[in-house]
């Protein structure tokens, strides 16, 4: 089965004040579009699934495990699966960025 939409015509879902997200999904892996407000509060967390990062607007500090990583447009990150991490917005602008989770996250579907 063939899976085919337009980042535009998909809805975004609120995840908490100042975070929200837009997802397209296949059998084996999920897209997710962030916007993070800055000043959001951060959320420490860790899910089995890998997770792949691309920034595309603003600055970020980017917590995984012990280490921080200042990303900023065009910024690729892998975070590995059970690694704890957050990111924190550095800049006056909102960031939005591209998630890419192995296998896909079904919880995300509903």
């Amino acid at each position: 089965m063939f899976n085919c939409n337009n980042w535009d015509n998909l809805e975004w879902q609120i995840v908490r004040e100042g975070v929200k997200r837009k997802v397209f999904t296949g059998e084996g892996a999920t897209v997710v579009l962030n916007e993070l407000q800055p000043n959001h509060e951060p959320k420490p967390h860790k899910h089995v699934h890998e997770q792949i990062v691309y920034i595309m607007q603003g600055t970020c500090d980017f917590h995984v495990e012990d280490e921080v990583y200042s990303l900023k447009e065009g910024g690729l990150l892998v975070i590995p699966s059970n690694a704890v991490h957050y990111i924190v917005v550095t800049s006056d602008i909102p960031v939005l960025n591209l998630d890419i989770f192995t296998p896909k996250r079904e919880e995300y579907l509903g």
